[in-house]
């Protein structure tokens, strides 16, 4: 189900059957690749924010660095795949992703019109979207505790990025308290986001908040399943191994009454 979902979604890598090299060169540069991905979200706000020109060029540098990131990558992986336009058709999120950063470059660096908010906001949706797919491999029962750690380092860098967007928080605990109860969807209302970054940031918080919770809910639910099926399998083979054992006493029985009567006939 979430093969079908990821290749659905434009994420699907490498086909099973491609060159071993880029295999290799695929496993290598994932989480590398997760990392240069992040880079787009600290982009995002110095370009919001921008209460300067050098904060504005410092975001437009780092969305600069995640395109010639993806460029090398999609390069790179053609070049190593035996079916480059395969590839190509089953990752067309990446082709998509580094569309939208090119023309997010080509933005105004003022007050950004009701389309270009528009825009962004959906290219912000297909860089969550892309990060979470650098993250399936972790929804496994074995993955509860790279998720928990994931989940808390999201929580710490959120509440940092409330205390710098939000001139209201004036302590890093308010600015982390702020991001649980923004991800948790608690929303006990003592503080809250006031400027349009702040309240922007906190839609993203939200979003990140019910994937990881729901993860983590989901990890946890799949260990124990897990623990349930391993118990019935442990089970199952024990009580075949009972019956091959009881059926194999039968067939010396049988065996042994069989030459009791042809000593008896004879």
């Amino acid at each position: 189900m979430l093969n079908q979902l990821t290749f659905l979604l434009g994420m699907a890598g490498l086909s099973q059957h491609d060159s071993a090299r880029a295999q290799l060169w695929q496993t290598r540069l994932h989480w590398p690749m997760f990392l240069v991905t992040l880079l787009t979200i600290p982009a995002f706000y110095l370009e919001l924010v921008a209460p300067t020109p050098t904060f504005g060029n410092a975001g437009r540098i780092l969305y600069g660095v995640v395109v010639l990131a993806y460029v090398a990558h999609l390069v790179l992986m053609c070049r190593l795949s035996h079916a480059r336009a395969g590839y190509l058709r089953h990752n067309w999120l990446d082709g998509l992703l580094l569309l939208g950063l090119l023309f997010s470059q080509a933005g105004s660096m003022g007050i950004w019109s009701g389309l270009e908010w528009v825009l962004r906001m959906v290219l912000v949706g297909l860089v969550l979207l892309r990060l979470l797919g650098y993250l399936r491999h972790l929804f496994t029962p074995q993955g509860v505790m790279p998720i928990v750690l994931i989940g808390a380092a999201t929580l710490m860098l959120s509440g940092a990025g409330f205390y710098w967007l939000e001139p209201g928080i004036h302590s890093y605990g308010d600015g982390l308290w702020l991001a649980f109860t923004t991800g948790a969807t608690v929303g006990y209302g003592d503080v809250v986001p006031r400027t349009s970054a702040g309240k922007v940031f906190a839609v993203f918080v939200v979003m990140l908040g019910f994937a990881i919770f729901s993860l983590v809910t989901a990890s946890i639910a799949a260990f124990f399943v897990g623990e349930d099926e391993r118990q019935m399998r442990h089970e199952l083979h024990h009580d075949i191994k009972a019956l091959r054992n009881e059926v194999a006493a039968l067939r010396a029985q049988l065996n042994s009454g069989a030459a009791q009567n042809k000593i008896s006939g004879s």
